[in-house]
């Protein structure tokens, strides 16, 4: 039997250890008593060669500005590997502080103040913040039941966008989030010829792209025939649970090139050197670290669907392919989720998320800030040691029989 050469990340630091060490959003935010499973912050220590390499980088003092090719050719060296895709040319590459401010940026040369951005609700809820805060108006294509694209509901939201702004962008999710949906080659060429056929331009989040368990292949967007005046987003920051060192790599298809050579210079200054540093060692020699994290999420993912099945009878969970994020359907236990006026604060805690972390002392994410079908949904993330899942599983599992004896 094959015995992996690296343990289990998820499985190196106990809740103890988390607590006293971890100074992040995700330990702080609430009190000790509460298990936060919600913020997309892994548990695990760096990979060892990320860690050598930022160390190093402090050793030396080299704490300066970023500089050189060093990040795109990690990442097209990483993109040749895992997706046989060697269609990442450097010179079509910058570096931005990070996806979101990425996205924005790519947003900026494509479109408009007052201009159409279409998303596929529920989504991640960042993307309503950002491209509102720009002044860009945001438009919703609803998934499909099954979490996946419907093509025909975005050609209906491309067309309606096109006739209330002069230019449209689409805001694609890929992997998406929260569902855990990884979008095939055939879906992400319908989408393509739908973006050609409607003159919109495309933006593909890929921040979750290496992390895609078995059962499910990850296909770039910009890899599919019609998405040549795309633009991608790549980072290091969820596989490599870098979200804390700032940095990351927009990628332009041919017909977009020079668009991106419009951006701003000064967009260049703000990644972190030792963001830089990171994420390009990351994408160089963290693959074996990242494959016993895939193997570990794997079996993560199987514990939640068992445990939810066993102790969540009145939840559904929809089997994520990728990242280490699970949607969890509550609307079947039965609480009130009104969906507040106006765009939702990611802060904002509704219907079940409410419930459990006020009784169950289980912090996850609302569903309703994603967005439009997010209503009565939470987002739970997985990439936790099968202790502290499986503990968590079991607070919600008791929050609900006290509810139920109170209802009874």
């Amino acid at each position: 039997m094959f015995v992996s050469p690296i343990p289990n990340p998820l499985e190196e630091l106990t809740l103890q250890q988390l607590r006293a060490q971890r100074t992040s959003m995700k330990w702080r935010a609430y009190s000790a008593d509460v298990l936060p499973l919600w913020v997309a912050e892994m548990d695990v220590n760096l990979a060892p060669t990320v860690a050598e390499a930022i160390h190093r980088a402090v050793d030396n003092g080299d704490t300066g500005y970023p500089y050189g090719t060093a990040y795109a050719d990690a990442v097209g060296e990483f993109a040749a590997r895992r997706w046989q895709w060697n269609g990442l040319e450097v010179s079509r590459t910058a570096v931005v502080p990070d996806v979101m401010l990425g996205v924005v940026e790519m947003l900026r040369l494509i479109t408009d103040r007052g201009d159409s951005v279409v998303v596929n609700s529920p989504v991640y809820a960042p993307f309503y913040a950002f491209v509102s805060h720009d002044g860009r108006r945001v438009v919703e294509a609803p998934l499909a039941s099954d979490g996946r694209i419907d093509l025909d509901v975005l050609a209906q939201a491309f067309s309606h966008a096109r006739g209330c702004s002069g230019r449209v962008a689409y805001l694609l999710c890929n992997p998406h989030n929260p569902t855990g949906s990884v979008h095939t080659a055939e879906e992400l060429r319908g989408v393509a010829e739908c973006a050609r056929r409607f003159g919109v331009r495309v933006v593909s989040d890929e921040i979750h792209a290496p992390l895609v368990l078995s059962g499910a292949r990850f296909t770039p967007y910009l890899s599919v025939p019609g998405a040549e005046n795309a633009f991608t987003l790549m980072s290091a920051s969820k596989a490599w649970n870098l979200c804390g060192l700032k940095a990351a790599l927009a990628i332009a298809g041919p017909e977009a090139a020079a668009d991106l050579r419009r951006m701003p210079e000064e967009v260049g200054h703000g990644p972190s050197h030792l963001g830089v540093i990171a994420h390009t060692e990351a994408f160089r020699t963290g693959g074996d670290w990242l494959d016993a994290l895939l193997r570990g999420l794997d079996a993560n993912r199987r514990l939640l669907g068992d445990l939810v099945a066993q102790y969540l009878p009145g939840v559904k969970y929809q089997w994520p392919q990728g990242t280490y994020l699970a949607w969890l359907d509550c609307r079947g236990l039965g609480f009130d989720d009104p969906v507040p006026e106006g765009p939702a604060v990611v802060s904002d805690l509704s219907g079940p998320a409410r419930w459990f972390r006020h009784h169950a002392r289980v912090a996850l994410s609302s569903g309703h800030v994603f967005g439009t079908g997010g209503a009565g949904h939470v987002r739970m993330n997985f990439a936790t040691s099968q202790a502290i899942l499986t503990e968590a599983i079991s607070r919600m599992s008791r929050s609900l029989r006290d509810l139920a004896g109170q209802r009874g």
